[in-house]
């Protein structure tokens, strides 16, 4: 797969456009997961869905802490 190179693209709106692509997999997959609750194609018990969506959380608060690591400034003297 080629990466994508946008010529002037700035830090900024490299975040913009890669994280709005992740977020959109990332959703994509949820609903998907979701499927996984019709009980008339699959079977699961309570333990393995609670074991699912605990890790999926886990993941999340990691995600998100990594997210609120504070801003270092440059000195530009």
């Amino acid at each position: 797969m080629v990466k994508q190179q946008i010529e002037n693209e700035t830090r900024s709106d490299k975040f913009k456009r890669i994280a709005a692509m992740r977020t959109q997999r990332i959703l994509d997959d949820l609903r998907l997961l979701g499927n996984c609750a019709n009980s008339s194609s699959y079977e699961y018990s309570d333990v393995a869905v609670s074991k699912i969506f605990v890790t999926i959380e886990k993941e999340l608060k990691r995600v998100k802490a990594s997210f609120n690591k504070p801003v270092r400034e440059f000195d530009l003297t």
